[in-house]
């Protein structure tokens, strides 16, 4: 969803999920404290009070907004939310039952069964909806300095991230479960090319659109330099010791063997090129209004990932170097940087590994870092362990229809990611 788009949001139908929740989850809207925060009110903030509320709390995030879709190209309609199949093969047809909503009203099932069972927590329990983490994210913003006024600094924080996958990592042929302790800097920069425009018929030899093509080419032509993180050496440690073939022993020696690593990882496939560097991919070109015009500003939009490590300084300088034209003016808006990084080992990281591991005995939880934003990264204000995690398998071709067309979740799958709720929560 563009920017522009947010004036277009039909929030009859946030409203709608709002004031549905109470009659889906009665036990969690008697027993919790609810808010509302944000302009419109759809941004939720939910206390679970525990035993010992001096405690540093939980927070459990996800967003129910949800990316536009039309119905064209679907092979069920997107907000018909329909079930197909039988048994453990039924899946449920609908835009956000992987990104996020799935997630959302998993963690509700969780509390609301917990409610039932007389579960009180060791200490007190948040629960963060945002609204519009695909467009602002001003709903966790929001909530976030919410709780910092009032003095609240969660032990941990888990967000929507990674989830259980297969068929990544070559080599490895258990599933493995990739926890997000980052977040890959998000930043639009905007590259503006300002000339005399005129008639179509008698060009210059470099029209604004041929300068503004020629930086394009010249950035794609200079990747960032590929780096290996204390992160990614961990992930790949960690994934080497399960590792079978000639990569066992490359991966088991990954701290020796960097600059092999990184070769590998940039010719593997396009999730691990972006793994290992900061990306950059031109998303949005405009130029002149009419076909026989010549242009007076041509604009390419560059949606940039800045890896762990880097800066958004260190970025906008390789961009000036790459495109090498003082007629070409370039400006981040935007800009963010990367996440802190969260711990890999210690009592947080052990409760989200345990739960994984309670939920699926077979996987490898691992560390790694998270290429795509999420409202989590504003939590890293005021919580050291801001954890990225979906608790659901996910296939190469699931994971494809996230922001894409046939989004789907296998209902068993969705079980299990209630039960990884559950599990957390008896551990809060």
């Amino acid at each position: 969803m563009s920017r522009n788009a947010v004036e277009e949001t039909d929030w009859a139908a946030f409203d709608a999920f709002v004031d549905a929740l109470p009659r889906l989850y009665p036990r969690v809207h008697a027993e919790l404290e609810r808010e509302r925060h944000g302009d419109r009110g759809h941004a939720l903030l939910y206390r679970w009070r525990g035993r010992d509320a001096a405690g540093a709390p939980t927070v459990l995030m996800a967003h129910y907004d949800v990316v536009p879709a039309t119905e064209e190209g679907w092979d069920h309609p997107p907000f018909a939310a329909e079930l197909t199949g039988r048994g453990d093969d039924r899946l449920l047809w609908a835009r956000g039952t992987l990104d996020d909503k799935g997630a959302a009203v998993a963690i509700l099932e969780a509390v609301e069964a917990l409610l039932a069972d007389g579960v009180v927590p060791a200490h007190d329990v948040y629960l963060s909806f945002g609204n519009d983490e695909e467009t602002f994210g001003s709903g966790a913003r929001g909530i976030v300095e919410v709780l910092r006024s009032r003095g609240v600094r969660p032990a941990l924080v888990l967000d929507e991230g990674g989830a259980v996958i297969e068929g990544v990592f070559p080599g490895i042929r258990k599933p493995i479960a990739v926890v997000g302790v980052s977040e890959k800097g998000i930043t639009t920069v905007r590259l503006t090319v300002e000339q005399h425009g005129g008639h179509a018929s008698t060009p210059p030899r470099t029209t604004a659109t041929v300068r503004l093509a020629r930086a394009i080419t010249r950035l794609n032509a200079r990747p960032f330099p590929a780096r290996l993180t204390e992160t990614n050496l961990l992930m790949v440690e960690t994934l080497g010791a399960h590792a079978t073939g000639p990569l066992r022993a490359v991966f088991t020696r990954a701290r020796r063997l960097q600059p092999l690593l990184r070769w590998v990882f940039t010719r593997l496939g396009d999730e691990t090129r972006a793994i290992v560097r900061t990306t950059t991919a031109v998303t949005q070109l405009h130029g002149s209004l009419a076909a026989n015009a010549l242009p007076e500003t041509a604009e390419a939009v560059v949606n940039v990932r800045i890896a762990v490590g880097s800066t958004v300084a260190e970025t906008l300088q390789h961009l000036r170097r790459a495109i090498h034209d003082p007629h070409v003016r370039i400006e981040a808006v935007d800009a963010n940087e990367p996440s802190p990084v969260s711990p890999t080992s210690g009592p947080q990281w052990t409760r989200v590994a345990s739960a994984i591991s309670a939920v699926h005995p077979d996987a490898i939880a691992t560390p790694y870092i998270m290429l795509g934003a999420s409202d989590g990264r504003h939590f890293t204000a005021i919580s050291d362990a801001v954890y990225r995690f979906t608790p659901f398998e996910m296939s190469a071709e699931e994971r494809g229809t996230l922001h894409a067309r046939n989004e789907r979740i296998g209902v068993a799958t969705w079980l299990r990611g209630i039960r990884f709720y559950e599990e957390m929560l008896r551990g809060a």
